[in-house]
């Protein structure tokens, strides 16, 4: 997809800014997620379907270094392999894109709103549950003109995918964390290798130790749930107080909305180890566990 090659342009810049005569070759695969669009990923295998590919062409030497976007990648990846590097991250908001409306709250009911995404459909539900989502698939260009040619009122997507695209100008709202929480590692780029391989030295430059710490954050608690990207799970990290403090939100929710689970856990950054867990344990508390069996039962 463009957004792909983006991301892999962008790191190869990096990579030659740091090492102007290193060599890099782009090689574009397609993936089982990209060739069944009109089936929910859910249905299909999840997200997963995004990198076996990439992950296989490791494998097998076809390739050095994968890059992923982080809210695609699972909470635990097959032993053989590490992300050497989270770049650092980009608005990990989500974007209302719409001709109509300028914002959410302006959504009429019956409004139909696109969305491949359980956790977008169950936050926008819990919110307005007078509009209608459907499911939408495909890269952001195929989304948008799905869109344009008049099939939605609006669509709900990453913001950072949008502005890496030069897309920015189509974002009608970047909406409220507090509407909807993002996707663990939304707006991060990772770069996996095989685990033992020299090449991650080379690449360990690029990480950006506090994205990282909050990305690593997301996932662990995502991971605590057994979570995949099939339930309507939500999870963000952020760093205040000059980077001393360190805020994680979760969110758990029913795919119609009618029930949200949301808490979060703030503490001192050198102190937040066990940030995740503690953050998991109150929406167990809460019901999360029962919410997400219940839910995968439906769904």
């Amino acid at each position: 997809s463009p957004l792909a090659i983006w991301q892999a342009e962008f790191v190869k810049s990096n990579l030659v800014s740091l090492y102007p005569n290193l060599k890099i070759e782009i090689k574009g695969f397609s993936t089982t997620g990209d060739r069944f669009l009109g089936t929910s990923l859910a249905k299909i295998g999840g997200k997963g379907l995004f990198i076996k590919e990439l992950e296989t062409a490791l494998k097998n030497n076809e390739a050095d270094i994968a890059v992923h976007s982080m809210k695609d990648l699972p909470p635990q990846l097959p032993k053989e392999f590490v992300i050497a590097a989270v770049l650092e991250r980009h608005d990990a908001s989500d974007a209302l894109v719409s001709n109509s409306y300028s914002d959410l709250n302006l959504l009429k009911p019956g409004a139909l709103v696109g969305t491949s995404s359980a956790r977008r459909q169950s936050q926008i539900l819990a919110a307005f549950p007078e509009v209608n989502i459907k499911l939408l698939r495909g890269n952001v260009n195929t989304r948008i003109k799905r869109l344009d040619e008049g099939a939605f009122d609006a669509i709900v997507l990453a913001t950072s995918g949008l502005e890496r695209l030069g897309l920015g100008n189509r974002i009608a709202q970047r909406l409220p964390i507090e509407i909807c929480l993002p996707s663990a590692g939304q707006g991060a780029l990772g770069i996996e290798c095989r685990k033992d391989d020299e090449i991650i030295e080379l690449i360990k430059p690029l990480n950006h130790i506090l994205s990282e710490k909050c990305v690593n954050m997301e996932k662990e608690f995502v991971g605590l749930l057994n979570g995949s990207c099939s339930l309507p799970i939500g999870c963000f990290a952020r760093l205040f107080d000059n980077n001393k403090s360190i805020k994680c939100e979760g969110f758990v929710g029913s795919l119609d909305g009618k029930v949200i689970l949301r808490d979060e856990v703030t503490k001192v950054f050198d102190d937040s180890s066990n940030l995740s867990y503690q953050l998991y344990k109150k929406l167990i508390e809460a019901g999360a566990m029962e919410l997400l069996e219940e839910t995968n039962d439906n769904g």
